[in-house]
């Protein structure tokens, strides 16, 4: 996944860093678990992919710290709440969350229900604050850590048949905002990523190769961004070279807005 190996950064802060990711097992959340492995961290991630997600750890096997995995459902709170404990126990602590999991399924404004209205809240929006909540005081107790939450480019050009992502996605900004003044003066940073059309197996079988073409041609870059070019955002952010960088949002989106 991560190709020319040689020629990206290192970070030696994050060398033996603990850091759970959410929905790692996939797309921009494969990249976040290996991207981090390479750089010698120890990674834990939860997913509801199992095979997927095993995997990505077999692929791991070489790295100085094979990933954790822990199959669970962001959507149920106790059970994240209890997944988060045992991957804090499995890798002897928290230093950096890496809110990621969502789902960006289409629907028509019809058609959502109070119910769907819930459970895309669970899915998009409710996990990444009740991570948080749940790993802060883990930082606090450390001397401080990084939270980076992932927002979406989506809700800033208001694409259709998207409402309820796009709403969970705006208010991950907010959020942002919110816990980094929380926390901050327990040295706790939180930013968000907002990432641009990033080119996924999930994310192929929303467009079709003219689709994609008018993609890149929106954009000021040519090519497709990938989950690599995520993570190498999220691994800066995560390291001691961004110390001051809170309560902002750092685009990777090749100028598609």
């Amino acid at each position: 996944m991560l190709e020319n190996l040689d020629t990206r950064a290192l970070y030696p802060s994050l060398k033996d860093k603990r850091v759970i990711i959410s929905g790692g097992g996939s797309g921009i959340g494969a990249g976040l678990v290996e991207g981090f492995a390479r750089q010698g961290a120890r990674v834990a991630f939860v997913d509801i992919a199992k095979d997927a997600s095993r995997d990505l750890c077999e692929s791991l096997s070489g790295a100085a710290h094979v990933p954790v995995f822990r199959a669970c459902d962001i959507t149920d709170v106790s059970a994240y709440t209890d997944a988060l404990g045992e991957m804090v126990e499995a890798i002897g602590g928290c230093d950096v969350l890496l809110n990621n999991a969502a789902s960006d399924d289409r629907h028509t404004v019809a058609e959502v229900t109070p119910e769907y209205w819930d459970q895309r809240m669970a899915v998009n929006l409710k996990h990444q604050f009740f991570a948080a909540q749940a790993v802060a005081p883990k930082m606090k107790a450390s001397g401080g850590g990084s939270i980076v939450n992932l927002g979406s480019i989506s809700w800033h050009l208001g694409l259709e048949d998207l409402a309820l992502y796009q709403t969970a996605k705006a208010a991950i900004e907010g959020l942002t905002r919110s816990l980094a003044r929380e926390f901050g003066r327990d040295n706790i940073r939180v930013n968000t990523i907002v990432p641009g059309n990033v080119k996924t197996p999930r994310q192929e079988k929303w467009y079709t190769p003219e689709g994609e073409a008018e993609i890149v041609a929106a954009q000021c870059l040519d090519g497709r961004i990938l989950p690599i070019d995520i993570a190498a955002m999220a691994l800066f952010l995560a390291s001691d070279d961004a110390r001051f960088c809170t309560a902002h949002n750092y685009w990777v989106d090749a100028g598609w807005r």
